[in-house]
């Protein structure tokens, strides 16, 4: 435990440290591309992470090629803010932004956003598909690349599904369509990445290239072929379907992301038929995606460019299948907030090792900036893992990481449940604006790794509980980053 304060009182100093604003360093001689990855709804449902049903061959086969890390948390399990925290290097509390509809510039409207550094220093710095989160009030943000941000159209496939694409109503939570990969968006994503680097390699420009593919995001739409692969009786529901023994009841949800399609119930249970359809499909949708990204890394190798690329894939943060009575993200809960991390740099001295080290997603831009030779900014809040890259078994400076997810009830109002993850803890506390502590909970993944019981009330683990709680609160007091302007996300323009 001594590790956590040790990090989080070292915090303001490895900020201020770094000082000055974003440049380049002296770069190498030959500057290295990224090729960055960004995969909506994926939690580590893959063979490289030890799933034996799905079948994920082109991320496994990356994987392979680079370091895993197997303990890797989003900020916030919901996209537009874990995506903020990786694009900023800032911290959920620094932004203060927790929903989907608040454009990451009203709280920090100078930060140098990381394909912002890279275009900055030199890379032709291209963005396709998802990378900010875009629609409920949030946009594009130009600035970040060299040329506009692509995302092209798609949807469903199927003439009686189609009436839905662009619409607000949406129709089912599933499709199986006999179609070529590029009928939907994923396969586009691929093709316009391929044609990318094409270009790149033909005028010999470094890149900073971003794709940010949407499956396994609802609905789970994928051509025919990929649900095929998979016999639905090899499925199971889970075994727990009720939210942990002793948990507020608001510390779940009524799964309405899912509930707002067309082939599921707005209120009741969803039955078990639909369940297991909607978890092969959600299998399906991973399978597909990944053959989408084999599809770009078999160009890159095709073009001789993978030995000067880093590449790093990331799911912006968990899904719940059914587990704890839940579907979808919008939880504390390991489920939700655990995710894929691997990077790949070039000539790597221990091509597929594996971290067990608890990271954040934080983490990912300074680890950039490290791998590319590039100075950190002076606001990053997370720590650059090229450590773990260099040697599996090194210590990278954190132990824990924390999560935030509001939630709002009649008794108690507004709260933040401010959670803390260490490699055998996690304490949520449920806080209001004042940080009052209306609940906490606490699990074991040691002796409960399902999470099925909250033991913070228990007497034998109070010191364990106030150890976590005081972590929790040294990160809350922490000084603000130094070198970037932060403002109330929630005042008036």
């Amino acid at each position: 435990m001594n590790r956590i304060f040790k990090r989080l009182a070292s915090m303001s100093l490895i900020v201020l440290a770094t000082g000055g604003a974003a440049k380049a360093a002296d770069a190498p001689a030959a500057k290295p591309n990224v090729l960055f990855i960004a995969v909506d709804d994926l939690k580590p449902v893959l063979g490289c992470y030890g799933d034996k049903t799905v079948k994920s061959p082109n991320i496994d086969r990356l994987a392979k090629q680079g370091t895993i890390f197997t303990h890797a948390y989003c900020m916030q399990a919901v996209c537009s803010p874990s995506r903020n925290a990786v694009l900023t290097g800032l911290l959920p509390e620094s932004l203060r932004i927790y929903d989907l509809n608040t454009f990451f510039r009203r709280a920090a409207p100078d930060v140098t956003t990381l394909p912002q550094l890279f275009k900055e220093s030199g890379w032709q710095s291209h963005g396709i598909g998802k990378i900010l989160h875009l629609g409920q009030g949030n946009h594009e943000d130009p600035t970040q690349w060299s040329v506009p941000h692509t995302y092209p159209g798609g949807g469903y496939a199927l003439p009686e599904n189609k009436r839905f694409n662009g619409k607000d109503a949406k129709g089912p939570a599933v499709e199986i369509a006999d179609v070529p990969d590029n009928s939907y968006t994923d396969g586009k994503i691929a093709d316009l990445a391929i044609k990318r680097l094409q270009a790149f390699a033909e005028k010999k420009e470094t890149f900073f290239l971003a794709t940010g593919f949407i499956k396994p995001h609802l609905p789970f739409t994928a051509p025919k072929k990929y649900w095929d692969l998979y016999d639905r009786k090899q499925f199971h529901l889970p075994d727990r379907q009720t939210l942990p023994d002793g948990a507020p009841k608001f510390a779940g949800h009524n799964s309405g992301e899912l509930r707002s399609y067309s082939d599921i119930p707005e209120v009741g249970p969803i039955t078990n038929e639909k369940a297991l359809e909607l978890i092969h499909g959600y299998h399906a949708a991973v399978t597909y995606t990944d053959a989408q990204i084999g599809r770009v890394l078999d160009e890159l190798d095709r073009l001789h460019l993978r030995d000067n690329t880093i590449i790093v894939l990331w799911g912006d943060h968990g899904w719940h299948l059914g587990d704890h009575g839940l579907w979808c993200k919008h939880t504390d809960y390991e489920q939700a907030t655990r995710a894929p991390l691997i990077i790949s740099a070039p000539n790597s001295a221990h091509p597929g090792s594996t971290c067990s080290e608890v990271v954040e997603f934080v983490d990912i831009y300074p680890t950039l900036c490290d791998l590319a030779g590039l100075k950190q900014p002076s606001w990053l809040q997370g720590y650059s893992l090229k450590p773990a890259l260099d040697d599996p078994s090194a210590k990278i400076g954190k132990s824990t990481a924390f999560q935030v997810y509001p939630r709002s009830n009649n008794e108690s109002g507004a709260m933040l449940g401010q959670s803390i993850r260490t490699d055998r803890w996690r304490l949520v506390e449920w806080q209001k604006k004042d940080r009052t502590v209306v609940a906490r909970e606490l699990y074991d993944y040691e002796n409960d790794p399902d999470e099925t019981v909250n033991l913070a009330t228990k007497p034998e683990l109070a010191a364990t509980v106030n150890e976590l709680s005081a972590a929790i609160k040294a990160r809350l007091d922490a000084p603000k980053p130094a070198g970037v302007v932060l403002r109330d996300p929630t005042a008036k323009e």
